[in-house]
């Protein structure tokens, strides 16, 4: 068994799993999990420039730039003169977009919730107490890009 094969193969059916659940859940917009993060940032930080929202997601300013795009055109981020520089822009989150994404957390932990409860004490056990060790390999992972 090699651990790092089997997490890679799981994490990503796990997330489309628990995505495609609490979509049908709240008849929620299927927004691409790219823009659900980038509306985190935003969320979580109120306005940021541009290049400071693709740094916190560790991406390209393009691809920023693409994403923001697209969300502009839906009405999930607005673009707002800065305060501090005329010249640029910083983007905020809609408030149809914040809304959107308090109702994606709350029918996801309910979602999830549903879920564990179906498993057996052991499975949920091993789950809760592996949970610091997940945020770990998050934070290794993170200092691995840098």
């Amino acid at each position: 068994m090699d651990t790092a094969t089997d997490l890679g193969r799981l994490i990503g059916p796990l997330r489309r799993a628990v995505l495609l659940r609490t979509r049908r859940a709240a008849d929620l917009p299927d927004l691409p999990e790219a823009q659900i993060e980038l509306l985190r940032v935003l969320s979580d930080a109120g306005a940021l420039a541009p290049r400071e929202v693709a740094t916190r997601l560790r991406v390209a300013p393009s691809t920023v730039s693409n994403l923001v795009r697209a969300m502009t055109a839906s009405g999930l981020v607005e673009r707002k003169p800065s305060s501090t520089d005329l010249r640029t822009v910083t983007l905020v989150a809609s408030p149809h977009a914040l809304d959107l994404l308090s109702r994606y957390d709350r029918v996801s932990t309910e979602t999830l919730r549903h879920a564990l409860t179906a498993l057996t004490p052991d499975s949920r056990r091993a789950i809760e107490e592996a949970l610091p060790a997940l945020t770990e390999l998050i934070g290794a992972l993170e200092v691995q890009q840098d």
